[in-house]
């Protein structure tokens, strides 16, 4: 695990425990460089980029997915047994710990006068939270004790990004979090062991158990469409089947960005265009009777959903 966190220090991955991590987002520097005008795709649900924190509880994940920025163990070739138990950071520390490192982080930007004060202000006292920088959240054991503590200190929306290979987990989460993302980047189980690479056998069949629990949740939810080019850009039905069988609230196809360790897989060539994630989009669209109610060029994704318009979650 040592390698590992080498690794993402120099990538300026900023540890506030044993494991967990923050990470300042692209998009919290152009919103306060914008003084709000500018904001990632999350605006959608009334998320303010420079009001939110983008977090791990762990290191640990349980896939190797070809498309992912983050540093593996086979990439650094080392051994790693990610799906041990750890030494975990208590909860309440990993909240404390993100809001102190997210100001440290924004203690520069009070120096320059081009910037509000009231953006300023607004982005010391974080009220959102994404749990969807590295590692899968649901390898920590305490994710409902963690989510409870965000919302004590008066956090608005915890998202929380699984790649659905823990469905026991998601069955007994309590409290929900504000919206459920589930990862589903293969339309069948041979293209997701090949393009996924899950370290537990029966994967496919665990992503397909969390599919079906999709309903039971109170809180909007999620199925987000990671695509890469020449992967897993085929096979329009039978992903539309698994849409079917989940009835999200909202689908999010979005292209992998070569970025971080995608490079070292991957030819940047597979990076799907805007145009292409439109194409997907317009045609899972006419399968799922779920309609385009956005998109977002800059982060290469677009919304689908039944509603007519995205519930604002917080302002």
């Amino acid at each position: 695990m040592q390698d590992l966190i080498s690794v993402y220090r120099k990538q300026r991955y900023h540890f506030i425990g044993r494991e967990a991590t923050v990470k300042r987002c692209h998009w919290l520097h152009r919103s306060l460089a914008s003084n709000g005008k500018q904001m990632c795709y999350k605006q959608w649900y009334g998320i303010q980029s420079h009001r939110c924190i983008q977090l791990s509880p762990t290191l640990r994940c349980s896939a190797r997915c070809l498309f992912c920025w983050r540093a593996s163990p086979e990439d650094l070739q080392v051994k790693s047994e990610e799906l041990d138990e750890t030494q975990e950071d208590e909860p309440s520390s990993i909240v404390e710990n993100a809001i102190t490192e997210q100001r440290r982080m924004l203690s520069g930007y009070w120096g320059n006068p081009q910037i509000e004060r009231q953006i300023l202000e607004e982005a010391w006292n974080p009220i959102h939270c994404a749990m969807s920088l590295v590692g899968e959240p649901t390898l920590y054991s305490r994710l409902g004790q963690l989510i409870r503590e965000f919302f004590k200190r008066k956090f608005r929306t915890i998202f929380l990004v699984t790649n659905g290979m823990f469905p026991e987990v998601l069955a007994k989460l309590n409290p929900e979090p504000s919206q459920l993302y589930v990862s589903l980047c293969a339309p069948d189980r041979a293209t997701y062991e090949k393009v996924c690479r899950p370290q537990l056998h029966d994967a496919w069949l665990r992503v397909n158990d969390t599919l079906k629990l999709l309903e039971s949740f109170r809180c909007p939810t999620v199925i987000r469409i990671t695509l890469a080019k020449g992967l897993n850009m085929t096979g329009l039905k039978d992903y539309a089947k698994l849409v079917s069988k989940a009835n999200p609230t909202y689908l999010e196809p979005k292209g992998a960005m070569a970025v971080g360790f995608f490079n070292r897989r991957l030819p940047r060539n597979m990076m799907p265009t805007f145009e292409d994630v439109r194409i997907f989009a317009k045609e899972l669209s006419a399968l799922t009777g779920y309609g385009i109610l956005e998109e977002s060029s800059l982060s290469n994704v677009l919304l689908l959903s039944r509603l007519n318009r995205p519930m604002r979650l917080a302002n």
